[in-house]
Parts: C-alpha cells; structure tokens; sequence
C-alpha cells in the first residue's frame, strides 16, 4: 500500500482522485485549506506542510488558482517534499500552456517546468478544459437574452472523471515525465457547445459571437488550447449535460 498526499484534495477533481485511489487500496491524505486533518495554504506553507510530508510516498498536486499563487504554492510544495524525500511528485496542467499567452497559463507552465528542474522523480499530465468549466462559462454568460460568445473560438472539454482516472493510475506508476495529453472526445465551436447547454437547460438565447483582441485571444482562436490528436475521452459535452440537466444536450 501506498501513501499518497492529493493537494486540492476537496476540490472538484482531487476529491474524485482521493476517492479512485482509496478504492483501490491506498492511504490517502487530503490537503486544502478546508481539509479537516491536513489543513494547509500551500501559498503560505509552513510546520503543517512538514507533517502532512512525513511519510509520503507520492504527491498528486491538484491544487490551483486563476486568482495567482500557484507558482509560491509550488515552491514551498518542492521544498517541502524534498525535505521528506518524496519518491514522485505527479501535476495535472492544462494543454497550451506553452502555446495560448493568458495569464493562468502562463503560471501552469512555471509550475512545470519548477517541477521539471526540481530534482525530484516526477509526472506531468496536460488534460483540456472540464466540461464544468463550460457550464460555468455559459450558466454566466446565458443570463442575459442575449448570450455572446467569443468568435472562431472551438473547444475540447473532457470529463473531469476521466481526468481522476488517468491521475490516479499515473500515481502508482513509475515517475514517466510528461505523457501524453489527454483532451477531450469533441472539438467544437462555442456556438455548438452552447446550444447543446440551451438544450439541456432549456433555456431559449439569442447567440452572438463576438470578435474580441489580444494575443490570448488569437492563442484560443488558433486552437493552441487543443489536442484533436489525443481525443481520448469518451464523455462528450453532451452527454454530460444531458445527465447533468436532464435535457437532450445534443452537440450535433
């Protein structure tokens, strides 16, 4: 058996992670600010990270924020778990980080590669964006009659599920690097993927797609936040909003 800190570990991703992994087994701490045994800021660290650490064999760093902190989250991240000799640190980024300049990218590829240089045995899995980031998106952007939405943008959301899986199957395996991306079963435009969310919610909006500017933008209309060569998941958007919202959901 082995022991296994998830950072993020209540939120959306690292509790199904948590979950996968102490179904097959394994001593399992969770670490959050909200965590109730092993409550830590990772951006302000501290004795409590020390002990979360003793006796870790794998980290699973879920933890995040567009807000800013993930860099000095992942410093004292490292530190620590050098201190503690962990034998493999595994990251879950996001694909384009190093092709699409937005801000929250940006600082995903710095965690990268301060994980790459860290010395420690270490994996890093780049996923597409979660189908509930979508639905966040859209729930925001439908309150109006009118719902706008960025032009000649596609996306490629996946299950986060399926995201857990493939983050608790590296956790136990050999320190492999960087793999594989894993993206989602569908690129799509905006439009189709919102209107397939109208459908399920059923909601009736007047879509009007929106040029906007800037270099993140151009990034995410050349599709640089793509993988359509690793369309490996199995969930569509549809699908999941069907389930989500009871409605049809269709994205064709």
């Amino acid at each position: 058996m082995t022991t296994i800190l998830v950072t993020g570990g209540t939120g959306v991703l690292g509790r199904l992670v948590t979950e996968r992994l102490r179904a097959d087994g394994h001593e399992v701490r969770v670490l959050s600010r909200h965590a109730q045994q092993y409550s830590v800021d990772l951006v302000a660290g501290g004795s409590g990270l020390d002990a979360a650490l003793a006796g870790v064999d794998t980290v699973v760093h879920c933890a995040s924020s567009p807000r800013g902190g993930d860099e000095k989250a992942a410093a004292n991240l490292i530190a620590a778990a050098r201190r503690a000799a962990v034998g493999h640190l595994v990251y879950i980024s996001i694909v384009g980080v190093d092709r699409v300049p937005f801000g929250y990218y940006r600082s995903k590829l710095a965690v990268e590669r301060m994980i790459e240089q860290s010395g420690l045995a270490w994996t890093a899995l780049r996923a597409t964006q979660f189908h509930d980031l979508l639905v966040t998106l859209f729930e925001g952007l439908s309150k109006s009659p009118v719902m706008p939405l960025p032009a000649g943008v596609s996306d490629q959301p996946v299950a986060v599920a399926e995201v857990a899986d493939r983050l608790a199957e590296l956790a136990v395996s050999a320190p492999a690097g960087r793999v594989p991306d894993l993206g989602g079963p569908e690129v799509l435009s905006l439009r189709t993927l919102a209107r397939a969310y109208l459908t399920a919610t059923g909601r009736r909006r007047v879509l009007l797609t929106v040029p906007l500017f800037g270099r993140a933008y151009a990034g995410f209309r050349a599709g640089g936040h793509l993988a359509p060569e690793r369309a490996v998941g199995k969930v569509t958007f549809g699908d999941h909003v069907a389930e989500r919202f009871g409605g049809r959901g269709k994205t064709r």
